[in-house]
């Protein structure tokens, strides 16, 4: 199967899965789940439908719980409305993104604050030796090559 035919038929059994959700299925266990991403095999064999959920531990769980004793009436509704001769089964898999991006923000939080003290502790501070090291030597010889480069430049 064509890998574009697959990736717009995830796209519709995403918005099919959203708007099942949104009206026709009333489980009170039933969160705020946001459909983020499906994925299709190649073959339209299995989808993986993405959600997350806004809200603690056990509204998440018990939204999972929601969405396994969903999965028949919303597969049933996924073959009427993409007409395939197989309807691909579904399974929801909570998405990690926001759980990921967060630990990210958390990582650049912690390495700003890591330059802000570094910058803090090089406030003042003088470079070791000499401002400009490579300033001539008073009474040392000059090389004379040096000086026959400076005169072919001229």
């Amino acid at each position: 199967m064509d890998a574009a035919r697959a990736n717009k038929m995830a796209d519709r059994i995403a918005v099919i899965v959203a708007e099942m959700l949104e009206r026709r299925v009333k489980d009170p266990r039933l969160g705020f789940v946001t459909i983020t991403e499906a994925k299709i095999t190649n073959d339209l064999r299995e989808a993986t439908v993405f959600y997350t959920v806004y809200g603690s531990t056990q509204e998440r769980a018990e939204t999972a719980a929601a969405l396994a004793s969903a999965t028949g009436l919303i597969r049933s509704e996924v073959g009427r409305q993409t007409g395939l001769r197989h309807t691909p089964s579904l399974a929801f898999q909570p998405d990690t993104l926001p759980e990921t991006s967060q630990y990210m923000e958390d990582l650049v939080a912690r390495a700003r604050e890591a330059d802000a003290a570094l910058a803090a502790s090089r406030e003042g501070a003088l470079p070791a030796g000499d401002a400009d090291p490579y300033k001539p030597v008073a009474g040392a010889a000059q090389d004379p090559d040096a000086e026959q480069d400076a005169d072919a430049d001229v």
